[in-house]
């Protein structure tokens, strides 16, 4: 077995990844009665695309849905605590049970592209399991956002009341030639359903040793990336850490070399998978003291070759020239809510490295259209401070070109930056030189579903190897 640690062949640390013993939500209780809507009925998106109305939604579907452990009712820290009660209730009644083989978990997603409903459905696999956690400057784990604050802070206090990792991160690793694919096709499958959103979702079990060897030591050869739960994965170390300490001080249960609480639960996918589908995160700006779209044209010019485009485009006219001209260099549109919009890109020869701003960030970076947005316009041009960016102060993101266009012109904010999707191996390459992007930079879809499986945290119990 591979163990997280040093390559004796090429002297460079690895990921070590594992197989699962979750909890799980018992399928024959679910399927037991036509009314209980199956699994379908108790899974939840991830927690932070959730609002106020959609949560309300999901508890109605099923009293046993994960969203009541995700985003607990309750005020203050008490809502924690109704968390735990919740979870221990839902053990007890046999509701969530522990399979008792470890597994990896195949999730394939089978949707249509947004936008794209005459074109054929694609594919999504990957699969759940975890990942020893490791501090990120190690090289093994890639981060490729910001973190705030406030979400880390939500988070821990979920993971010390539950001592349960209810919400899995997503990974990318390395295969270009799919070399894990046949043993990803060894699963059997356990359920099979689709959501509101035409999403078709299966899990399957893998549980023979040959292909769960292969997978461990086929994930070791390449770093992981992070595609989402930059904060989730954060918490998992700050609490793992923190249960590691209080055991040292002797104020927590011994623990052994595969705790629990050393492992982070993952679905893991190929990075290089043609499939792997990732949108544009668009930049609505709002509530500056003063705006004017012709000053912010010509601030632009230092950087960008700037061409007006039709007035009154519609956001789909917009975002075609985007494209055709991100295919020849990093580009943006700029649009205004009295119809007009213009093309910024990149100029020729312009020297970033002398850049005040992107000068002093590494070569992958200032190259993004997503740095240049941010460090090339919004802070040096319209005066939007990091700080300001970080707490979004000035600043709603939004993926839906659309939409965004037709309440700018309804009169909602002052300008609207439409933008192309920074492709994947754009975002390595930033990670792997050590900088982390603006955030909001990437919108993998589609998102992965909460409920499927549950690892706990219990530090007693020791995480299986293979």
């Amino acid at each position: 077995m591979l163990l997280y640690g040093v390559d004796e062949w090429h002297g460079t640390a690895m990921a070590e990844i594992a197989p699962l013993t979750p909890l799980r939500y018992d399928l024959s209780r679910l399927t037991a009665s036509a009314a209980s809507g199956g699994l379908a009925a108790v899974v939840a998106p991830p927690y932070d695309v959730i609002n106020a109305t959609q949560r309300a939604e999901l508890v109605a579907r099923h009293p046993n849905n994960v969203v009541n452990l995700i985003l607990p009712e309750g005020e203050g820290d008490a809502k924690y605590a109704h968390a735990a009660a919740r979870l221990a209730a839902w053990r007890s009644e046999g509701a969530l049970v522990r399979d008792d083989t470890p597994a990896f978990y195949r999730y394939d997603q089978t949707f249509t592209p947004p936008g794209g409903e005459t074109a054929t459905p694609v594919t999504r696999r990957g699969f759940l399991g975890l990942v020893k956690l490791v501090d990120l400057d190690r090289g093994i784990v890639l981060p490729h956002e910001r973190t705030l604050e406030g979400p880390k802070e939500d988070r821990l206090k979920l993971f010390r009341a539950t001592r349960t990792n209810l919400s899995p991160g997503f990974m990318l690793y390395r295969d270009p030639s799919r070399a894990l694919d046949s043993a990803l096709d060894t699963a059997n499958e356990l359920a099979s359903f689709k959501t509101e959103d035409g999403i078709h979702h299966a899990l399957a079990s893998i549980t023979d040793r040959d292909a769960m060897r292969a997978i461990v030591s086929g994930v070791a050869s390449s770093s992981l990336l992070i595609a989402d739960g930059h904060h989730r994965y954060e918490t998992a170390l700050r609490y793992s850490k923190e249960v590691t300490e209080a055991t040292r001080a002797g104020r927590g249960t011994a623990v052994g070399a595969r705790g629990e609480h050393l492992y982070f639960m993952v679905f893991f996918t190929n990075g290089d998978d043609p499939n792997l589908l990732v949108f544009p995160t668009h930049r609505h700006v709002h509530a500056l003291p003063r705006f004017d779209f012709e000053e912010l044209a010509a601030g632009a010019r230092a950087l960008f070759d700037v061409r007006p485009l039709p007035g009154g485009a519609s956001a789909d006219v917009l975002t075609a020239e985007l494209a055709k001209a991100g295919l020849a260099a990093p580009s943006l549109v700029a649009c205004s809510g009295d119809g007009r919009a213009s093309l910024f890109t990149l100029r020729p020869g312009v020297d970033l490295a002398a850049h005040p701003i992107l000068g002093k960030r590494p070569e992958p970076l200032r190259r993004t259209d997503v740095a240049l947005l941010h460090m090339g316009l919004l802070e040096p041009v319209l005066g939007i401070t990091p700080a300001a960016q970080a707490a979004k102060t000035n600043l709603y993101y939004a993926q839906d070109a659309a939409t965004s266009l037709r309440e700018l012109r309804a009169g909602k904010g002052q300008v609207l930056f439409l933008m192309n999707a920074t492709p994947v191996s754009q975002v390595r390459e930033v990670a792997e030189a050590s900088e982390v992007m603006p955030q909001k930079s990437t919108f993998f879809y589609p998102k992965v579903l909460t409920g499927l499986c549950i690892h706990t945290l219990e530090p007693e119990r020791e995480v299986a190897s293979v």
